[in-house]
């Protein structure tokens, strides 16, 4: 599982290096991946947008096992 989260991070990867940042594999606990925002993306007011209307709907739509995308702390 843990190769096809990292080929859909690397899919939605472009769209956050565009406004300077990032996202990063922390881990992997049942169907809750945990990731880490990285640069620009870290700091943003709009980043929880970002992490559930973004990355978990683009995870969810393409690997059904995931049932939630979460900020590491």
């Amino acid at each position: 599982m843990k190769e096809k989260v990292e080929a859909v991070l690397n899919d939605i990867r472009p769209m956050l290096q565009r406004d300077g940042g990032d996202v990063e594999l922390v881990d992997i606990q049942g169907g809750v991946v945990k990731v880490r925002l990285q640069g620009a993306c870290a700091g943003c007011p709009m980043s929880q947008m970002t992490l559930k209307n973004g990355i978990e709907r683009v995870m969810k739509e393409r690997i059904p096992e995931v049932t939630a995308v979460e900020q590491a702390d």
